[in-house]
């Protein structure tokens, strides 16, 4: 019988291969720090909890958002759309100009927190940071949701990423 020791360590590159073949919804997520809009494409975002409504989102420690939503505490995200894939493009960007980026795509505040949500979205939800968790070099956002809709008029597909790159999942 052979022993399992735990622990150790896997290639950043081989565990980003292995992952890649993980198909996941694109979103952006948003917050305000000081009046000012702050947002991030995730693809780490999931439902956590039916009862109370939870989801989660993971936030690299090292991008300005970090701060904003801690700081903040509220936030949205919005589920992108198949033809949405240059608005997750622009906000997977860093350095970006703070003040700039949302020019030219529209927006909806949030009726709770005011938070920006993405319009043609196929969904969208606000939250309030319930926990945050250590995640590495990522903090575990867990987020209870206070209120969400979906775009009857949007019956576009789902963005998806799968294999490094953007793909489309088709509509009804």
């Amino acid at each position: 019988m052979s022993s399992i020791e735990p622990g150790g360590s896997v290639p950043a590159v081989d565990f980003r291969a292995a992952l890649g073949r993980f198909a996941s919804g694109i979103t952006i997520m948003s917050t305000l720090q000081d009046g000012v809009a702050h947002a991030m494409t995730a693809n780490a975002f999931t439902s956590v909890s039916l009862d109370p409504p939870l989801v989660l989102v993971c936030v690299d420690k090292g991008v300005r958002m970090h701060a904003a939503v801690l700081d903040c505490g509220f936030w949205a995200i919005s589920v992108l759309s198949g033809d949405q894939q240059p608005i997750a493009d622009r906000f997977a960007r860093s350095g970006r100009d703070l003040y700039s980026q949302f020019d030219g795509i529209g927006t909806t505040a949030g009726p709770k927190t005011g938070c920006p949500t993405v319009d043609g979205a196929l969904s969208w939800l606000e939250c309030r940071t319930w926990a945050t968790h250590d995640g590495g070099d990522h903090t575990i956002v867990v987020g209870e949701v206070l209120s969400l809709g979906t775009d009857p008029a949007t019956d576009q597909g789902a963005l998806l990423y799968y294999s490094g790159n953007y793909r489309e999942l088709p509509g009804n």
